[in-house]
């Protein structure tokens, strides 16, 4: 229950983040806009890529440890094609480049959507996000030294120990009666 409690509320502070970084986007592709040339094409793809990026980390939300991995699809079905498109809207001797160059400084939709999508799948490629722990035998017993570490610096409950205390307090309360045991036999 608290898990899922703090997974709200981070999907909350996550969703206001992307919101405000499209607010910012708008605001500085109007700015690259302004820049003619390729210059200003580049700062528009570097501000979309961080937005996938931002994406990427977003929509990350959980417990565990994170997974390293390599994926071979995602960089064959989404990263090798969006950097085509990109390459293709850049570079005038690539097919497709009359339908994606940028028109009067703004961005083709599928520009824009290829550029967000290479910066949400650049770090999907490599990280799978957060997965909890499985454990295997190893694991188990590690876990099984740990809890029998721990058990050994609680004190001992019932049994023997109990005894012991009880006959130390009892130790303890006869000496000081003795002499007053000792008054009354004589």
């Amino acid at each position: 229950m608290k898990n899922s409690k703090r997974n709200i509320i981070n999907l909350v502070f996550s969703s206001f983040l992307v919101i405000g970084y499209i607010v910012c986007t708008y605001f500085f592709s109007n700015l690259a806009s302004q820049v003619s040339g390729t210059v200003g094409n580049l700062i528009q793809i570097a501000i979309l890529l961080v937005f996938g990026l931002l994406l990427f980390y977003a929509t990350r939300v959980g417990e565990g440890k994170q997974v390293k991995r390599f994926s071979l699809p995602v960089l064959l079905l989404l990263d090798i094609p969006c950097i085509y498109i990109i390459l293709a809207a850049m570079i005038s001797a690539l097919p497709l480049h009359d339908q994606l160059a940028p028109v009067g400084g703004s961005f083709p939709l599928i520009l824009i959507l290829a550029v967000t999508a290479l910066g949400y799948g650049i770090p999907y490629t490599f990280l799978s996000g957060y997965e909890l722990k499985e454990y295997d035998e190893d694991d188990a017993e590690e876990s099984a030294q740990e809890s029998e570490a721990e058990e050994e610096k609680k004190p001992i409950e019932g049994g023997i120990a109990e005894e012991l205390a009880e006959a130390e307090t009892e130790d303890e309360k006869p000496a000081e009666e003795e002499p007053a045991e000792e008054s009354d036999e004589e």
